[in-house]
């Protein structure tokens, strides 16, 4: 369904809610990114195929988002690069960071990834994310996809250099840490790389990487060695670390080594745990939607207005509102204050007694229900569920994407989920 002709059923569905209703016009044939991914991992000894272990990565179909929220989203990127800028806030924040993330290191810390749901009210900012896996996989899907009508309908940022952005980052946070010191070798460092459900994204980062003349290598933490004031990795030293692994603040023994040279500022972390504390940690989302908290801390009355509106009421779980949270946990979505994408997530209507236990007795925050928007497939078929991330830097987007799933929160479980495209509707 390439030509207008072949899609005037979709035409009169300009709207993006009606698009997502109504158009099934496939945008993406994922076998095919799954071929070029496993020019990848083949060599590499990977034993399943892609095609069986990540049947669900991709999803052929776009999802549609009109241009108004993704100018909204543009002013939540703004209003909270302000803001995390604010000593108030920062001091705020610290106060339940971790020892190691009061080291500034000199850089913001990396890409972010901005988690949105689609509602009546606009997009709503449901998490912010450190380390966001998928960048680079999008923008393989970028290249990929066919637009069914692109005169009424185009991706939302420019995807045709997706990776020489991404270069920049890294490149920024080398700048920002090391001057004009050179930048000659990176590692590409998270727990049993291989093992991990985006390993194929790794190679891609090895490879960008390697064609900007770097030297780039893969290997879990435990790998690397540190000595003489230098971090190695089979011989060879290490000036940066680009980093995957979810101990934020690099507590865990198989992080030690990577640890000491981080406090010693003798290896550049990108992202670093100063950047998890400051964005990433659940609480700050309490800090976020606080417009009395913002106002008195000095954000701009507008950046105060867009936060208010954008992100949903937020509290920690605590002994005095204990009782209150699991009479109305229909109404909330909890989600552990230092952890990362789905993580021991769970939607209120869906909690045990023994799940809440935990709960109660852990550092959990409890979120506003924020539904989700959803896309349709097919005329028979369930409709998915829809959060959209843009991945961005220093308020800048460079990338938006969709995931579609199914159950309680966003996965690669899901038959024809995975990520999807973003198309704006005008």
């Amino acid at each position: 369904m390439m030509a207008d002709l072949a899609c005037l059923p979709c035409v009169p569905y300009i709207t993006a809610e009606a698009l997502n209703e109504a158009c099934f016009c496939v945008a993406v044939e994922p076998e095919v990114l799954r071929a070029e991914l496993g020019r990848l991992v083949e060599p590499r000894g990977v034993s399943r195929p892609l095609a069986l272990s990540h049947e669900h990565l991709f999803a052929s179909h776009p999802i549609y988002v009109p241009h108004p929220a993704i100018g909204q989203i543009e002013s939540v990127l703004t209003a909270i690069e302000e803001v995390t800028a604010l000593s108030a806030y920062r001091s705020a924040a610290m106060g339940w960071a971790p020892d190691l993330a009061k080291m500034d290191p000199g850089s913001p810390g990396g890409l972010l990834g901005f988690d949105f749901h689609l509602s009546a009210d606009g997009a709503r900012l449901i998490e912010i994310n450190t380390n966001p896996g998928g960048v680079l996989l999008n923008a393989m899907l970028a290249r990929a996809q066919r637009i069914c009508v692109p005169k009424h309908m185009s991706s939302a940022t420019d995807m045709s250099s997706i990776e020489l952005e991404v270069m920049k980052v890294i490149e920024v946070e080398w700048q920002r840490q090391r001057g004009t010191l050179p930048l000659k070798s990176i590692a590409i460092v998270d727990d049993s790389p291989t093992e991990q459900y985006l390993y194929p994204e790794f190679l891609l980062f090895q490879e960008l990487f390697q064609k900007h003349g770097y030297h780039a290598q893969i290997c879990a933490p435990d790998a690397l060695d540190y000595r003489d004031g230098q971090v190695w990795l089979q011989g060879v030293p290490v000036d940066m670390v680009y980093n995957r692994l979810t101990d934020f603040a690099l507590e865990e023994p198989g992080n030690s080594k990577l640890h000491a040279a981080y406090v010693a500022s003798e290896v550049v972390l990108s992202p670093h745990p100063r950047a998890h504390a400051l964005y990433a940690d659940k609480r700050n989302l309490i800090l976020l939607c606080d417009s009395k908290f913002l106002t008195q801390a000095g954000a701009d009355s507008r950046s105060v207005a867009v936060l208010s509106k954008a992100i949903p009421s937020t509290q920690l779980v605590t002994l005095a509102n204990r009782e209150f949270l699991w009479t109305n946990r229909r109404q909330f979505f909890f989600k552990p204050a230092a952890g990362y994408g789905s993580k021991a997530a769970y939607r209120g209507d869906k909690l045990t007694r023994g799940v809440w236990a935990a709960i109660a007795e852990g550092k959990f925050i409890a979120q506003e229900l924020v539904r989700p928007s959803e896309r349709q497939l097919s005329p028979d078929s369930q409709p998915l569920k829809v959060d959209i991330r843009c991945y961005a830097y220093q308020g800048r987007p460079l990338l938006y994407t969709a995931r579609m799933y199914q159950g309680q929160t966003t996965n690669f479980r899901t038959p024809f989920g995975g990520f999807a495209p973003v198309l704006t509707v005008a």
